[in-house]
């Protein structure tokens, strides 16, 4: 599932735009300032992050251009009330892909948030490969011995994750961080659902593995 982090400091707005993207069908985090953001998007994972310019905590930009030179390579949206000529050229000297200003149409942003996951869907592997089982990302399509699977978004993302990890156990903590949003709740079963019925449409030979106590990891026993 295609994943965006939303930090605003105003909670109105912030829930609006959490609940607008949601509907949209994107996975959403969200943080009201620069220092819980930070944490979050330290997970990686992130396809696109709409930042509000000017936060508790400081000035986006300010914080992007930091993380811009440290490698960091999500693209950005940033928001803000200021609508002058040499704050849009700022926001993308800084390392913004694209700026919008308030007051906007939801369905304005919600086009931008898309085509910039579709921009960062460029810096992904085009396929991903274990033994047999071949997923190719950009037609989001999963064969196993040549057979085309039919899987959910969910189970799509899970299996996507597990096959960049090949060989490594991976906890179902960072599954839920990756491939689910905020609301998912850490203490459910909805990993060990999701790999349950991945298993059964990978089929035989088995080739995700449960890790006593930790979590999966795909590969051979």
């Amino acid at each position: 599932m295609t994943r965006v982090m939303v930090v605003e400091d105003d909670e109105n707005l912030r829930l609006a735009l959490v609940t607008q993207l949601r509907a949209a069908g994107f996975a959403v985090d969200d943080a009201a300032d620069i220092a819980t953001a930070d944490r979050i998007l330290r997970t990686g994972g992130h396809d696109c992050v709409v930042f509000d310019r000017m936060l508790p905590d400081g000035d986006a930009i300010e914080y992007v251009h930091l993380r811009r030179q440290l490698g960091w390579r999500a693209p950005v949206l940033f928001l803000t009330a200021r609508d002058a000529l040499a704050d849009r050229v700022a926001g993308f000297e800084h390392g913004g892909d694209d700026y919008l200003v308030k007051p906007f149409v939801m369905a304005e942003l919600t086009e931008r948030v898309s085509n910039l996951c579709r921009r960062a869907a460029f810096d992904r592997p085009s396929v991903l490969q274990y033994q047999d089982l071949v997923m190719d990302c950009a037609r989001r399509e999963v064969r196993r011995a040549g057979v085309l699977l039919t899987l959910t978004n969910k189970e799509y993302a899970v299996l996507e994750y597990l096959l960049t990890r090949v060989g490594l156990p991976v906890q179902r903590a960072d599954l839920i961080e990756h491939c689910w949003d905020a609301q998912a709740d850490p203490m459910s079963n909805v990993v060990d659902v999701v790999v349950k019925r991945l298993r059964r449409k990978l089929k035989e030979p088995e080739l995700i593995h449960a890790v006593r106590g930790l979590g999966y990891r795909l590969g051979t026993r």
